[in-house]
């Protein structure tokens, strides 16, 4: 998860991250997954990479206090936005807006990369499922 701003590779004078390595924010070395959190950046967004190989696998119907945007980098996911369900993939972007419940489940065959940008300087998900 999230690390401390004394972690970081290489601050600013005003002790502000420029620069992030991967083991600064990934939680899994095989692939893309962690988050950094804005309050660390000194931003007000936070970055989420989300992986999964699993048919079926991601997050559990949610809403956040903010918008949240998805950029689909590989497969194919089944994304459920408030009454809307579309398959989304590689390339596509999709927006979840805020207080608006939705989720997406990985389709396959094969990996499920996503980053997901919560336009807020810290994460905070409701589950609604």
């Amino acid at each position: 998860m999230s690390k401390s701003k004394t972690e970081f590779y290489d601050t600013d004078t005003s002790g502000v991250p420029k620069h992030l390595r991967r083991n600064d924010w990934a939680t899994k070395d095989s692939f893309w997954y962690g988050r950094v959190e804005g309050n660390d950046l000194g931003t007000p967004l936070t970055i989420l990479f989300f992986s999964t190989d699993k048919i079926g696998g991601g997050p559990p119907l949610h809403v956040h206090k903010y918008d949240e945007v998805f950029i689909i980098r590989s497969g194919r996911a089944q994304f459920t936005v408030g009454d809307e369900k579309f398959i989304a993939e590689k390339g596509d972007v999709v927006f979840g807006p805020a207080n608006i419940p939705h989720k997406f489940e990985n389709l396959g065959p094969g990996m499920l990369e996503t980053t997901d940008l919560h336009m807020s300087d810290h994460f905070e998900q409701v589950n609604l499922e």
